[in-house]
């Protein structure tokens, strides 16, 4: 596997090896030993799966407290997938990262506790595969605008379909007491 770090701390790109033969191809989604020799800390303990269609937005999600790390992948189709760093006092804070993500590349996203995370689906149909290294919590549960203007995220729609509750959330400006702390690793 290769790892690619960002300009945002904790935040990598996974790109795991692909074992190919007349049968089809194989390859590991996740390896605690692996994953964590390259940064990536768990432990994980709830595995989410959804599933969208194309102009689908779903984020900018983060939850504070019970920050959540998350380990993210496409299964079918293709995503633009993006990462925040809401993290106050983080060097990088308000900066985002955005990538494709799709079943043909298999590339993965690390996502560091205290990120707000979003993606907008760009294939027909799109299933997501997270794992998440604290449990959702309702009460938690906190986002950012998808086209906050500060932000300038170039999402790949102009209208996406979005939740109502996504629809709802304020800028990262107007959430600015309910953000998270950067703690650097190490």
């Amino acid at each position: 596997m290769r790892v690619r770090t960002t300009d945002i701390p904790g935040l990598l790109l996974i790109e795991p090896d692909v074992f190919r033969d007349p049968r089809g191809l194989f390859l590991e989604t996740y390896h605690a030993g692996r994953y964590e020799d390259a940064g990536i800390p768990g432990p994980f303990v709830q595995d989410n799966y959804s599933q969208s269609l194309r102009g689908a937005l779903r984020g900018l999600h983060y939850q504070e407290p019970h920050s959540q790390g998350k380990l993210v992948m496409v299964t079918e189709g293709a995503v633009y997938d993006v990462v925040v760093d809401i993290r106050k006092g983080s060097p990088s804070f308000g900066r985002w990262y955005g990538a494709e993500l799709s079943a043909e590349n298999r590339l993965q996203v690390y996502v560091p506790p205290g990120c707000a995370h979003g993606f907008c689906v760009t294939s027909n149909r799109a299933s997501f595969l997270y794992k998440c290294t604290d449990y959702y919590a309702p009460v938690a549960e906190r986002g950012i605008i998808w086209n906050d203007p500060i932000l300038a995220i170039s999402w790949p729609v102009a209208t996406p379909v979005l939740s109502a509750k996504d629809q709802a959330y304020k800028s990262l400006a107007e959430m600015d007491p309910e953000l998270p702390r950067y703690r650097p690793i190490g």
